[in-house]
Parts: structure tokens; C-alpha cells; sequence
């Protein structure tokens, strides 16, 4: 058979990390047994679900480079298919009506709570007669339709990550609504636990991965393959996304979305493997950087950790510095040329902007720390206090005075990194002056501090734009 993994993620939001990192397991264990990988949008939520979030998340999954091999399926557009499948339950008997008020199950909630009780409903209508179904309409009540749980009965099943998992029929909260109120004998909207069983029958789904909050439900959606002669999946619960607190990660730790990933400089493929590592354990990798190909030949769901994985930023950080580092000029190039562009800043030459990106490369976290590290190359620089410190030293006023002379005696236009360190070696030689004392006045002169990149191969980028002279200038007109 062929082996067929989903995502199932409802449009009610924007796409979260949690449900990439669902989509990431799935793709990748899709990937390694030869299957294939699937989208189903649970979007039944009318009142918050969004054709805006249905984009969000497409257009997410498509940036991480998690392609599906079918065509998305809409769970909306199966609803009557689902209500015939409810049918089908009351007429086995394993579905009944229920006409319980809001305002009864209020009371049973608050009975339950006096005794310290979990909250569970008391299946009273699970037995009514015709005349009393009858007689419930007449009165004008609406139904759901709930689905039989026996207490006594134990639900079990080995799950690819955690082994063997059973609950019991008791601590399921009652006999499980399978739709919305509705009037007469109409049945309302399928909730989550009939349609998702239906939709993966339909879809062939032989592997479900979701996450651990979805145990319980499992318990529930075996019942209901059952009772209708479904072929059951292999589960397998992966482990929650824990803040540095612990907890569950959620939009109280600020960056949640996928979205904001992305703005805030991530490449796809830096956290697309730094997910992969969240909650995974291979035993077989030799290195943390890894693209989704080469995770996908080692990756197996038995080694994903049944702990929740706790996310560090600053192991993302270094994941997406490697692959900066790692990237070749002309793409990095033309990354950054989109920052530049959004400042209006324009290189001299193509040539340029891959010598500026190669001296950036490596000292780039974030694609977006492109803007702070570029603009003292398009933008001359405020000197900060301990540059004006610095150049109050005669030495440093001198050292300066030095360099400008020598480029205009020597009518240098435009400078080389082999150019530039004879410069330097020159005018100490000849001035008996250090070099040290010369670079750093320079240092200040370009980046208006003491810190900054490699002082030689800056030097260069700013003959080429014709800038270097300027910067001295204004220094020595400064002091």
C-alpha cells in the first residue's frame, strides 16, 4: 500500500511554528519510506477561519521548501459527507441525539465541580425512546448528535514515538459530540473528531503525525474508525515546542508565526533544519547542518524524543550564521541588494557588491543585520565620542595628514588591498609612525569609531566608491 502522510492545519491563524514543524516531521518521514505528502485545510471554523491564513500557511510551507505531492483538499467542501457518515452512526446505534441545554449542562458542570469532579457529560439522552425524541422537537429544543463511549472499554495502540498508549473509555469526558446544535431532525455541522477520521479514510492517510495535545483525541477517532470499518493509521504524537520557561510556546514569547521568522532575517533552510532538531535525536548524523534531503534519508519518527523540545535562539542563530556563511556570493549579493534597495542605497558595481558581501559574510546572524553592517560603506558615519577621543591625539591627526598627502602625491585613484597595506608600510617606514596608530585613525576616518570590518578590505570598497578621501577629510577638518 502506498504509504500517505497530511497535514491538517485550520486556517484561523497564521502558520505557526508548532504546525511547521508538524508539516517538517511529516515531510521528512514522507520523504524517507518512498510517500507521499499531503495538505487537507480544516477549515469548518466558519466564524475565524480565513482564505487569508489558508494563503499564509501555503505560502509558508512553500518558502521552508515543504511541496506537497497533491492537490490541498478543503474540508468545507465535504461537509454533507461527513453528515452522511453521522447518518450512517445513528443508524448502527452507535450515534444518538442528545437534547441537552446549554443552561443543564451549566448545572452539571457546576454540580460536578462542587464534588470535585472533572467535567463529563451524564449521556442522559443516550437511551430515549422515539415518543421522546418526538416530544424534545415538538418542544422546539435542538440536538446534537453524540457518539457512544463505552466506560468499561480500553483503547490502545502503539504509537511510532511513544510505544504502547492506552486510555480508558471512562476518562474521556462522556459520550463525544460529533455536530453542532440543529432543529428537528437535521444534524448540524461535523465537529473536528468525526471529520477528521472521515477526511483521512477518504485521503488513504496510513500515518498520522501530530502533536502530543492530540493524544486524547486519538482515543476518540479509534472508536469512531472503528465503528465504521475504517482501516486504522499508525499514530505517532510528537512532542510539544516548550518556551525557555518550560512551557508551551505561544504568542506570548513574541515570535510564534513563520512570517516573523522570515521578516526578522531566517533563512528557509537554516530553520527548517534547526526544527528538525527540535525534539529529534538522530543517531546517526555527524553534523547539525544538514538540508532537508540529507535529513530525510536518516530521519526516522523513533528517534524524535517523547520530552517537549525546548526552542533556543541562540542555536538558531548560529544554524542560520552557518548558512550565511556558507552562501554563495552572488546569492548573498542579491539578498542584500534588496535591503540596499529599500534604503535607496546604490552600489558602484556589480563587482562591488560581491567584495562588500564577502566582507560582510561572515559577521551576518540575521539576513537583516545587512542594513546596520552595510550602511557605513553608503553613508558616512557620525564619529562617535571614543572616535573623537582618539583623533584628539597629535599622532592621529598626523597619521591622517600622512595618508591624504600620500594619496594625492601619489595621484592614487583607486586603491587594491595590496595598494592600501603599501600605503600603510610606507608612510611608517618613512614617518616612523605605528602602524597600529595608522589603521586605527583610518578605522575612525571610514566607520567613525574604532570597531568595524577588516580595515584593509573596507579601505578598497571605499576607493572604489570614491569615498575614502572625503572621510579623511572631514576628520581632519573636524579636530
Amino acid at each position: 500500500m502506498e504509504k500517505r502522510l497530511r497535514l491538517a492545519p485550520s486556517p484561523t491563524g497564521l502558520f505557526h511554528i508548532g504546525t511547521a514543524r508538524t508539516a517538517l516531521f511529516n515531510w521528512l518521514y514522507a520523504r524517507k519510506i518512498g510517500g507521499k505528502f499531503l495538505i487537507r485545510i480544516e477549515d469548518t471554523d466558519f466564524l475565524r477561519s480565513k482564505s487569508k491564513y489558508t494563503k499564509n500557511i501555503l505560502e509558508g510551507l512553500n518558502w521552508l521548501g515543504l511541496k506537497w505531492d497533491e492537490e490541498p483538499i478543503k474540508q468545507s467542501e465535504r461537509i454533507l459527507i461527513h453528515k452522511s457518515y453521522i447518518k450512517n452512526l445513528l443508524k448502527s446505534g452507535d450515534a444518538y441525539r442528545c437534547f441537552t441545554t446549554e443552561d443543564e449542562i451549566y448545572e452539571l458542570r457546576e454540580e460536578q465541580k462542587k464534588k470535585g469532579l472533572p467535567p463529563k457529560h451524564d449521556n442522559r439522552h443516550r437511551n430515549l425512546s422515539k415518543e421522546e425524541i418526538e416530544t424534545f422537537i415538538s418542544q422546539g429544543r435542538t440536538s446534537v448528535i453524540r457518539f457512544k463511549i463505552d466506560e468499561k472499554i480500553e483503547i490502545k495502540w502503539v504509537d511510532q514515538i511513544r510505544g504502547e498508549i492506552k486510555w480508558q473509555g471512562k476518562d474521556l469526558g462522556g459520550d463525544l459530540v460529533l455536530s453542532r446544535r440543529a432543529k428537528g431532525y437535521e444534524i448540524g455541522d461535523p465537529l473536528y473528531n468525526l471529520a477528521v477520521v472521515v477526511d483521512d479514510n477518504f485521503m488513504n492517510i496510513t500515518h498520522v503525525v501530530r502533536g502530543e495535545d492530540h493524544i486524547s483525541n486519538t482515543a476518540k477517532q479509534i472508536l469512531i474508525y472503528k465503528a465504521l470499518n475504517f482501516n486504522l493509521p499508525t499514530f505517532s504524537h510528537t512532542p510539544l515546542i516548550l518556551n525557555s520557561e518550560g512551557k508551551k510556546l505561544s504568542k506570548r514569547d513574541c515570535v510564534t508565526s513563520i512570517d516573523e521568522f522570515r521578516d526578522m532575517g531566517y533563512l528557509p533552510e537554516a530553520l527548517s533544519n534547526y526544527m528538525a532538531f527540535l525534539g529529534w535525536s538522530p543517531k546517526s548524523a555527524k553534523s547539525e547542518i544538514l538540508s532537508l534531503d540529507e535529513i530525510s534519508e536518516i530521519f526516522d519518527l523513533s528517534d524524535i524524543n517523547k520530552a517537549g523540545a525546548k526552542f533556543s535562539w541562540e542555536k538558531l542563530n548560529w544554524i542560520n550564521s552557518q548558512y550565511i556563511k556558507n552562501m554563495e556570493l552572488i546569492k548573498l549579493s542579491e539578498i542584500m541588494r534588496k535591503y540596499w534597495d529599500d534604503h535607496g542605497w546604490v552600489p558602484p558595481s556589480q563587482e562591488w557588491a560581491y567584495k562588500l558581501a564577502a566582507l560582510l559574510r561572515d559577521s551576518i546572524t540575521l539576513l537583516k543585520d545587512v542594513i546596520d553592517q552595510s550602511k557605513p560603506f553608503f553613508l558616512i558615519p557620525t564619529i562617535q565620542k571614543e572616535g573623537q577621543d582618539f583623533l584628539e591625539n597629535e599622532d592621529s591627526k598626523a597619521s591622517l595628514k600622512l595618508i591624504l598627502n600620500y594619496l594625492n602625491e601619489q595621484n592614487t585613484m583607486k586603491l587594491n588591498k595590496e595598494k592600501a597595506k603599501e600605503i600603510i608600510n610606507a608612510i611608517s617606514k618613512m614617518h616612523n609612525v605605528k602602524k597600529g596608530i595608522l589603521m586605527k585613525s583610518l578605522r575612525v576616518a571610514f566607520f567613525g569609531s574604532l570597531s568595524g570590518p577588516d580595515l584593509i578590505q573596507s579601505w578598497e570598497l571605499f576607493s572604489e566608491s570614491k569615498t575614502d578621501r572625503s572621510r579623511i577629510e572631514r576628520c581632519l577638518k573636524s579636530i
